[in-house]
């Protein structure tokens, strides 16, 4: 192929060519574009060493990238800017800045595909990734990390959450949803046995209720909405966690996502993104809130905002 639709960033570029200056041969990072997500559709983003002769192959300082056809269909007039979510090795979380800031930060990544991270002005104790199943396995997807953290009234346990998205349903990817979502409801209830303030938040994947979607009825076939998504997220619930921003905003049309085709502008969006806290966490809450405006803020916002909430610790 000669002609040039997709482009690549500088910053995507030098993410991508670090990310393959640390495997052992080389490789690629290849973009395809599957149905399901949030957005109607999912990238998904993986090494690979076969370079097809209809790939598309973006080259640029050292990155390489390849897009097959159906998926350049979809892609053509893009440009690959993936900066928002983590979603890499350790090594490769860009610390300085942070710690610049005066953050401590704590990272759980994974080549490609999922990563979380705790940043704090605080010291940070017993860090934590991963959870375990009922036999004991660990989980081998970054998707938790949990860590103490002490302020100037008291400590708090803060974890960090990325759930998997379930698309599409049913099937693999839906039932592995389920089955890591029991994994969360196991251990946080044992976090409630040490009856200290727990901070358990992140992308849950998971539309609660009707008034947590502007067209409700536009999600009755995606596993964010289906009725056992919705269901594991009570069972955590009715351990004794509060959903933090319902508990002060009981009413509906309050979003954390919005897809890339459109929905910003018609407010199309969904609530996803979820801080649940253990009774001793309520009992220090004084505010909560969502930061929308940061998605009118950038050029190329993220498709989530942020959630966040004040304790008193």
């Amino acid at each position: 192929m000669t002609a040039m639709p997709v482009t690549l960033s500088d910053r995507a570029a030098k993410r991508i060519a670090d990310i393959l200056k640390a495997e052992p041969q080389p490789s690629a990072l290849r973009v395809a574009v599957t149905g399901g997500g949030c957005s109607g559709f999912q990238y998904n983003f993986a090494l690979d060493e076969a370079h097809l002769d209809e790939d598309l192959v973006l080259e640029k300082n050292g990155a390489k990238v390849l897009i097959d056809p159906v998926s350049l269909d979809f892609l053509a007039g893009a440009e690959i800017d993936f900066t928002d979510d983590l979603k890499t090795v350790d090594e490769g979380f860009p610390r300085e800045p942070f710690e610049a800031l005066g953050y401590n930060c704590a990272v759980h990544g994974q080549k490609s595909y999922n990563g979380v991270a705790i940043l704090s002005r605080h010291p940070m104790e017993d860090v934590t990734p991963r959870l375990h199943a009922p036999d004991g396995v660990l989980d081998d997807h970054s998707r938790y990390l949990e860590a103490v953290i002490t302020g100037n009234n008291g400590m708090v346990r803060v974890a960090s959450i990325y759930a998997p998205n379930g698309n599409p349903c049913p099937g693999p990817k839906f039932d592995f949803k389920l089955a890591w979502l029991e994994r969360l409801r196991i251990h946080a209830k044992t976090l409630l046995r040490n009856e200290e303030p727990v901070v358990l938040m992140g992308d849950y994947n998971i539309i609660p209720e009707d008034k947590d979607a502007d067209r409700p009825k536009a999600w009755v076939k995606d596993a964010l909405f289906q009725p056992e998504s919705k269901a594991a997220l009570r069972r955590i619930e009715n351990l004794g966690y509060t959903d933090a921003f319902r508990a002060l905003h009981p009413e509906g049309g309050h979003y954390t996502f919005w897809d890339y085709f459109g929905s910003w502008e018609r407010n199309n969006g969904i609530r996803i993104d979820h801080v649940l806290l253990s009774p001793q966490g309520l009992d220090r809450l004084k505010n909560v809130g969502i930061d929308k405006d940061v998605r009118g803020a950038s050029e190329k916002p993220s498709d989530h905002v942020p959630v966040w909430v004040e304790l008193n610790v």
